[in-house]
């Protein structure tokens, strides 16, 4: 997947940290990871912009974002300095596959629209487990693409792209995503003039 932007691993951290802090101060990696992925697909759709440029994968068990998982498994891929940073908010949490909070979330970060993307995905998942979620994401063309190559057994990981997040599930009930085709248009508008412009300077 290409990004628009270079990954932000400041303001990834701090969407970490501000999930864990939503959670009591303590998260589950996986249904974290789920939670940055609904956040992301609320502000990319409503919006036409990632609020933190990662490169996101298919996976059997979902979306991943692959640097934020870098940071919340402090993986050797993390630069000195990004290390340093995730280490001085958020930390291996006591229980097993958990990240905790250890410092007060930087919101100066955050743009109103992307807070409100958190509080979407917070406020209408986070009261689910993380295996809800992971059936809750397979709900989504961008996923949902891959599956038959999943379930055969072909391949583990394959790249996202953004602009497929645009795209509505078919026949699947409530959609909490759902945009007036005029909101849509305009926001996928948005990130292909974007696109195009970062493609330039490539």
């Amino acid at each position: 997947m290409k990004t628009l932007l270079e990954f932000d691993y400041k303001k990834a951290t701090q969407v970490i940290n501000y999930l864990a802090k939503k959670e009591g101060g303590s998260i589950d990696k996986l249904k974290l990871i789920k939670l940055i992925y609904l956040a992301d697909r609320f502000h990319l759709r409503r919006y036409g912009r990632p609020m933190i440029n990662d490169a996101y994968f298919a996976m059997p068990l979902g979306p991943v974002g692959s640097s934020v998982k870098d940071i919340v498994d402090s993986t050797v891929f993390l630069a000195d300095q990004e290390k340093q940073y995730a280490q001085s908010y958020i930390r291996q949490g006591s229980q097993a596959n958990s990240v905790q909070s250890v410092n007060e979330v930087q919101e100066d970060l955050f743009s109103q629209s992307e807070l409100d993307a958190l509080n979407f995905s917070y406020n209408q998942f986070g009261k689910y487990p993380a295996s809800k979620l992971v059936n809750i994401t397979h709900r989504y063309p961008e996923w949902r693409k891959f599956k038959g190559a999943f379930d055969s057994k072909e391949t583990t990981r394959e790249p996202m792209t953004y602009s497929d997040f645009f795209n509505d599930p078919i026949n699947n009930g409530e959609d909490k995503f759902a945009l007036g085709k005029d909101i849509l248009d305009a926001s996928k508008e948005i990130f292909t003039e974007n696109y195009q412009v970062a493609q330039y300077w490539l």
